[in-house]
């Protein structure tokens, strides 16, 4: 329910802060005293439309915040679990509204679109009024009603489940159908693709490796007359190996002789050799490496032709090529194979629409009994609210072609205003007055079944008084034993059912500028405004005795 409500620079309120508890809380005051614009601001933080005209004159923007008390497994809750909203208590609404028109909206502090705050308003507060019967304007409300009101939720549950399994299996029928069809339609080229890239065998990374065996063995075939020329000058006969070794060898012999001159020519000459040596022995292994079979190179050439021949055929890059013989493979066992699985496919597709239509079928039988018990109750509500005549019916046409998640019922609410009129839908034929009367019996008939956890009610009571008006005051306090009802009202015979009674009223800052006040009203004060209500600008005695009656026999006395 909602817990507090407060408001800073919105048209004429610069501040405001209410608590709100359970039970049913009134909000009375004179004709302009501003109950219009709590109403609109309070609206603001549900999501409503945005107005840069909302902020008070001289402010640059303006602030609405809601704060609810909910179950830990409200709906609204479920809004915040789907937009990763922390979750950890109270649920507080805020919107800023700039007076440029641009707005924000936070939810648990947290920045939200106003789509969101929209859905999670939605699922907290209904705001009823003369000519704001949202909840009744669309048929899928009246569906969803009627399901609470026979607690048939679970199973409208099951049969949207089965909906959903039953449009998968159709899918899965319809994708396998065009597939199968393509498959049959390309048989014969397929099976020789098929055939083709099965002996092409393509190998992860081949392209790359040969290219690169095909470039080095290119290379290797440029430079193997250098090093041929190279070793012979090197290891060959022109080699210059021998001629350095006798030359040591003789040096050797004379270095008995003159061993301070001779040993250190000796050392470079051996140092020269053994470089002789090394050079040989790393030309012979580049002639080795270098060394290639030509055959090799063509037979690597007309792999490479094949492989990017296949690649330019078929369309795709050569590494793609064994994804594609996959691909093609799959399709050619879904052609040899198809049939078999086609029929499994359509027997799943036929079994989850049985399914499906049997749930529903069974929803819809459920929904016409159910449809009989909530017209006797709401009919049950008529007479006190001066609708004697008039006749309340749940219209259920069921027809299996809308077949949708929620079944295939029509479910729309229809009115008979007076005895031997045509009736018709609720909307179209009952007045505004008449409309905000069949709304509250209807509330009134579903309790706290599909109903927000705070109904809000703007003047349903206008135009009526009397017997009609504490007639509606005993149905908004039977129904405030379970839900959070908020009433703006001009009745001082609803004013005084109250448990809670707030009075709105204008305030003069200065010469030029006034501000709207909300207070809580205590006994005294509370049966000064049911006497005014009752008696107008000039409050009598007889005024004040007819309060305390009204409030004696109130549940707010």
């Amino acid at each position: 329910m909602l817990v507090q409500l407060a408001i800073r620079d919105i048209v004429l309120i610069d501040r405001l802060d209410l608590e709100f508890v359970s039970g049913l809380s009134v909000l009375t005051g004179e004709t302009g005293a501003g109950k219009s614009i709590l109403l609109d601001a309070f609206s603001l933080a549900l999501g409503g439309r945005g107005d840069g005209t909302l902020v008070r004159h001289g402010q640059n923007q303006g602030q609405v915040t809601a704060v609810f008390d909910i179950a830990v497994d409200h709906a609204a809750r479920a809004v915040l679990k789907a937009n990763d909203i922390p979750d950890d208590g109270d649920l507080i609404l805020r919107r800023v509204q700039m007076a440029d028109g641009r707005t924000r909206a936070f939810i648990n502090d947290q920045p939200v679109s106003v789509q969101v705050l929209r859905a999670a308003g939605a699922a907290l507060v209904e705001i009823h009024g003369q000519h704001d019967d949202r909840a009744l304007t669309d048929p899928a409300s009246h569906r969803a009603l009627l399901d609470a009101f026979g607690g048939l939720e679970k199973l409208a549950g099951d049969v949207s489940s089965r909906h959903a399994a039953w449009r998968k299996a159709t899918q899965t029928l319809a994708q396998h159908r065009a597939r199968l069809e393509k498959a049959r339609a390309e048989g014969d080229w397929l099976r020789h693709s098929v055939d083709e890239l099965s002996k092409l065998d393509v190998q992860g990374g081949e392209e790359e490796a040969l290219a690169e065996r095909r470039a080095h063995m290119m290379q290797a075939e440029k430079i193997a007359v250098d090093l041929k020329e190279a070793y012979e000058g090197v290891g060959g006969h022109d080699s210059p190996g021998p001629v350095l070794a006798a030359i040591i060898r003789r040096l050797e012999r004379r270095g008995a002789q003159a061993p301070r001159l001779v040993e250190p020519a000796i050392a470079s000459l051996d140092q020269a050799l053994n470089a002789l040596e090394e050079a040989r022995i790393a030309l012979q292994t580049a002639l080795e490496e270098a060394n290639f079979d030509p055959a090799e190179l063509e037979r690597l050439e007309e792999r490479l032709f094949a492989l990017r021949g296949a690649s330019r055929k078929y369309d795709v890059p050569v590494e793609g090529l064994p994804a594609l013989a996959e691909r093609y493979a799959a399709d050619l066992a879904a052609l040899d194979e198809g049939e078999g699985q086609l029929k499994t496919l359509e027997e799943a597709d036929r079994a989850a629409r049985q399914a499906y239509e049997g749930q529903a079928a069974l929803l819809s039988q459920k929904r016409q009994a159910i449809a009989g018990q909530l017209d006797k109750a709401v009919n049950g509500e008529l007479g006190p609210l001066k609708l004697e005549r008039a006749r309340f019916s749940t219209n259920v046409e069921s027809d299996k072609t809308l077949a949708s998640p929620d079944g295939f019922d029509r479910v729309e609410f229809w009115v008979q205003t007076n005895p031997g009129t045509r009736p018709g839908p609720m909307m179209k034929v009952a007045s505004g007055g008449e409309l905000s009367r069949f709304m509250l019996a209807l509330k009134v008939a579903l309790a706290d079944r599909g109903s927000a956890p705070t109904l809000v009610f703007d003047e349903i009571d206008s135009g009526v008084g009397g017997a009609v008006a504490d007639a509606i005051g005993q149905r908004l306090s039977r129904l405030a034993a379970r839900v959070q009802v908020i009433n703006v009202t001009h009745a001082p015979q609803v004013a005084a059912r109250a448990s809670t009674h707030f009075l709105i009223a204008k305030e003069a800052q200065g010469k030029e500028k006034v501000a709207t006040r909300v207070s809580p009203l205590d006994s005294p004060r509370r049966r000064e405004e049911i006497a005014r209500m009752l008696a107008g600008a000039h409050v009598t005695d007889e005024a004040r005795a007819a309060a305390d009656r009204l409030l004696g026999g109130g549940i707010g006395g």
